[in-house]
């Protein structure tokens, strides 16, 4: 098979011709289709997350057909499109996995970074950590699904039954859950990069609120702040156009260091979380809702020898919405 494959930090992916990948004992073997492109895959690049397997081929938001069986896993049928998320392995024993927290195993493994992804022709997944793909969402447009849609939807679920939401970083993930709070009568704020008026025009396409830079002033004070984009400055940022009793969670994986800041803007009751990875519950709640909400989901397709491409427009700030690999292409 063909493969875009990192071998060390720092350094573009490399394209190689691999042996199609054997599924083991309750795995399953999927012919890739659709691959998102991630801001993890690109921390994964630059270095940027501890420890990674060592070469890995990247990609965690992998729309694919089974195709084989490993020893033990029957299902999903052979044929049946899935999709294959960040989560890849957890050990089901732990006090986390018994009490509905798998995201925090300690003995968790994840697709594209300790195990190999789907920037590929094939990657083999534990049947068990595979997700559905609802019908009305072609290949391409399912992939952002898979990870932008899943840890939005979990920063989003975090929020509860706040009514005036801000997203700070208005790209793959925060595009997708405006349409999810949009449509459940929620108000969206969409903060971008200062003067990032391409962005700021694309949010107030989707139908949000208010569309500006994340150096403006908001409107209204906020019940929560989504923080999607991995700079420490915007938690200070958020908390402050946040009201008392408000959250700000930050949803991602990686985030450059948080500066210090004065006690008043935690103060009245204000929270700071972070989202850690996601459950199987978490995927199979999202692609339900996106069964009954049609997200348009706005993606710029590459080829998969172009992968270092989609990553250097990814670093840029160039993709609007989310880029993705047609393995085929």
């Amino acid at each position: 098979m063909q493969a875009m494959v990192c071998e060390g930090p720092g350094r573009p992916l490399v394209p190689a011709t691999l042996p199609r990948p054997v599924p083991g004992p309750g795995e399953v073997l999927i012919e890739v289709r659709a691959c998102g492109v991630c801001r993890t895959d690109l921390h994964l690049v630059d270095g940027e997350l501890p420890d990674p397997k060592l070469p890995v081929i990247p990609g965690h938001e992998i729309v694919g057909t089974v195709v084989a069986h490993g020893s033990g896993a029957t299902i999903p049928a052979l044929g049946t499109r899935v999709g294959v998320p960040w989560l890849g392995h957890t050990c089901g024993q732990c006090p986390y996995c018994t009490s509905g927290r798998e995201n925090l195993c300690p003995n968790a493994r994840f697709t594209g970074y300790q195990r190999d992804g789907g920037y590929a022709q094939f990657t083999v997944a534990e049947a068990r950590h595979v997700l559905p793909i609802p019908e009305r969402y072609d290949d391409l447009h399912a992939a952002p699904l898979l990870c932008a849609g899943l840890i939005g939807y979990r920063a989003y679920a975090m929020a509860g039954a706040a009514r005036r939401i801000g997203l700070y970083g208005f790209g793959a993930a925060a595009h997708l859950i405006a349409q999810v709070a949009l449509a459940q009568g929620r108000e969206v704020y969409a903060f971008t990069r200062s003067g990032d008026t391409t962005a700021q025009q694309f949010a107030r396409a989707l139908g949000v609120h208010w569309a500006g830079g994340s150096d403006e002033a908001v409107p209204a004070p906020l019940d929560a702040a989504l923080i999607f984009a991995p700079a420490g400055p915007l938690v200070p940022a958020a908390l402050a156009a946040t009201a008392p009793g408000g959250v700000v969670i930050c949803a991602g994986i990686h985030m450059s260091d948080i500066p210090t800041f004065p006690y008043r803007l935690l103060w009245g009751e204000r929270t700071v979380r972070s989202v850690a990875n996601l459950t199987r519950r978490d995927g199979h709640e999202f692609m339900a809702l996106a069964a009954e909400i049609p997200l348009a989901a706005h993606v710029e397709p590459f080829a998969l020898v172009e992968a270092n491409a989609a990553l250097a427009r990814l670093r840029s700030g160039a993709v609007s919405g989310a880029a993705v690999l047609t393995p085929g292409g």
